[in-house]
């Protein structure tokens, strides 16, 4: 009787798990789909599940006239940008955070994660005012990518400490004993031994940099330096939206990231459990 009561409920939570997927791969689907119809399948009563005439022609257009290797260079740009400045300053702050246990610690702990539920549209208007007094706005892409590296930190802080967690003191004191020193002993033993998760917190970084839109919408003007989310509103006119357009622009600019994250799933879900388990 517990054996078939288990099975029933393996049953029922992968059904949940399928509707869960299921209603989360939805957009994506719909965005490819739409990329592939014509103006008027697009507001068909009721909706075309699938395009009864798939308009490949839409994606040449797009690649061709929209600039959109410019525009995903850019992205590429802010996201490397954003990533290194976050793994660079927040490596030694996760390990500070990890290793010493005290009460100005743990007020640092909790004010990282505060910063963490600031939303990028109330820290936009006084960064644009801080960076423009001291004129960082003559180069938007950097003042972008250290205003979003703000924005990032956090997550990045909150995920590596976890990381470094894990790797056991006695390893650090052994190689002071050594003669290394505290820095030494930082980059040549914890580095190396935390570098999974460091690498997942990293292509986690790079992927929300590249899908960057507020600080680049607020920061820079320049069309030729914007990258591809504020490119994409380009096709957003004052009196026509052409969606299948939008469509197909969104879907060349998202699939190489989707890839990527299909392709590494397995590493990311292993380096985001690394410091479950001492």
């Amino acid at each position: 009787m517990m054996g078939m009561k288990r099975i029933y409920k393996n049953q029922l939570l992968f059904i949940v798990a399928l509707f869960a997927v299921a209603l989360y791969l939805f957009p994506l689907y719909w965005m490819y789909t739409t990329s592939l119809k014509t103006d008027t399948a697009i507001f068909a009563i009721p909706p075309q599940l699938l395009p009864s005439s798939p308009q490949w022609q839409t994606y040449i257009d797009v690649w061709n006239g929209s600039n959109i290797v410019r525009y995903m260079s850019n992205s590429v740009f802010i996201a490397t940008g954003v990533t290194l400045v976050t793994v660079i300053f927040g490596s030694g702050a996760s390990y500070v955070l990890a290793r010493y246990r005290n009460v100005w610690i743990d007020i640092s702990l909790f004010t990282v994660l505060m910063l963490q539920v600031l939303p990028p549209s109330l820290m936009v208007t006084p960064i644009f005012v801080a960076f423009a007094s001291i004129g960082l706005l003559e180069y938007p892409r950097i003042a972008t990518i250290l205003a979003f590296s703000a924005k990032t930190m956090p997550f990045f802080v909150i995920l590596c400490r976890a990381a470094f967690m894990t790797i056991p003191r006695e390893l650090e004191e052994a190689a002071l004993v050594d003669g290394n020193s505290r820095a030494g002993a930082f980059v040549m033993i914890v580095l190396p031994l935390a570098r999974n998760g460091i690498l997942v917190a990293a292509l986690l970084i790079f992927m929300q940099g590249f899908g960057e839109y507020v600080y680049s919408a607020s920061l820079i003007s320049d069309n030729r330096l914007q990258p591809a989310s504020i490119g994409m509103t380009n096709y957003l006119q004052p009196n026509i939206v052409t969606w299948n357009s939008i469509m197909a622009f969104a879907a060349i600019y998202i699939t190489p990231i989707l890839a990527a994250f299909v392709l590494l799933q397995r590493h990311i879900v292993n380096g985001l459990t690394s410091g479950a388990l001492k």
